[in-house]
């Protein structure tokens, strides 16, 4: 072999490795900083000395509200204080877009509440989205990195925290013993619907619960800030419940689908399963 071919091919494995370091010391950055920030929200929570939800606390919630909590056996548990989740699912980007393979960790916290979200989603083979979404102390965050390096969306402000605490809302039917905290206030829509604000820390969201007559959420419906061609449009979001499972003795969604409900047609952009929740467990999966 000349002696320029072999140089040349040191060079390029070289650069290899040295691409390889980075792309490794990028994720074990990113799943540091993931897990911290996930830490540091299950440290504010307090799960000691929990009380048990009774019969005589659904008084004064709509019917819809109440039959939900029923079924979903709430009654003689404790209240959830935290949680966590894996999902599993795929999404997509744009209505006629691949679907991409998503795998993802969730924390909650309900007292103050708040949540990460921490997301790998695979575009193609070796090539993936790193995702950490945040709510806490009212503020939302978004972050998406390429190779868990290089930025793709770096979005916080009041759009990005109405947007997070509307998530937040939307998902507590997988705990749904929050429906009872002093932020969420209900109204009656009609029997089996009723609508859900949430006040805190100065900002209010409000989002639609339709349930079925068993008690079942079928479906969520609020409002939510879309990012369109690069500004924020107030657009009809939410969900749609596909399946029920009982974790811990507690019965919730577990496959959804999340979509924007547009005039000329919906964009159902994320399908998703729950493949494992805990209650009141506030350490990280590892």
């Amino acid at each position: 072999m000349p002696k320029s071919i072999l140089v040349t091919l040191i060079i390029i494995l070289i650069i290899l490795f040295l691409l390889l370091t980075i792309l490794k010391i990028g994720r074990v950055m990113f799943e540091k900083d993931a897990q911290e920030t996930a830490a540091l929200l299950f440290k504010s929570a307090e799960v000691k000395n929990i009380k048990i939800i009774h019969e005589e606390d659904l008084k004064g919630l709509p019917f819809a509200v109440q039959n939900w909590l029923r079924n979903s056996k709430v009654i003689g548990k404790q209240q959830i204080k935290t949680v966590r989740l894996k999902q599993e699912g795929r999404m997509r980007i744009k209505k006629d877009g691949p679907w991409m393979h998503s795998r993802a960790n969730q924390y909650f916290t309900v007292d103050k509440p708040g949540f990460v979200w921490i997301a790998d989603v695979k575009m193609a083979p070796f090539v993936k989205l790193s995702g950490l979404d945040t709510y806490k102390n009212g503020k939302g965050k978004m972050d998406i990195k390429l190779l868990s390096i290089f930025p793709v969306v770096d979005s916080e402000g009041p759009e990005i925290n109405s947007g997070t605490m509307m998530r937040y809302l939307a998902e507590l039917m997988w705990f749904p013993s929050a429906a009872l905290s002093p932020y969420i206030k209900w109204d009656a829509v009609d029997k089996n619907t009723a609508k859900a604000t949430m006040e805190y820390k100065g900002s209010t969201v409000s989002g639609t619960f339709y349930f079925n007559e068993k008690g079942d959420v079928l479906r969520f419906l609020g409002k939510r800030y879309k990012d369109v061609n690069g500004k924020y449009i107030l657009s009809d979001w939410g969900g749609e419940n596909k399946e029920f499972k009982e974790f811990a003795g507690i019965r919730i969604p577990s496959k959804s689908v999340i979509i924007w409900y547009e005039e000329e047609s919906d964009f159902q952009w994320f399908e998703f399963e729950i493949k494992d929740i805990e209650f009141n467990q506030p350490s990280l999966y590892k």
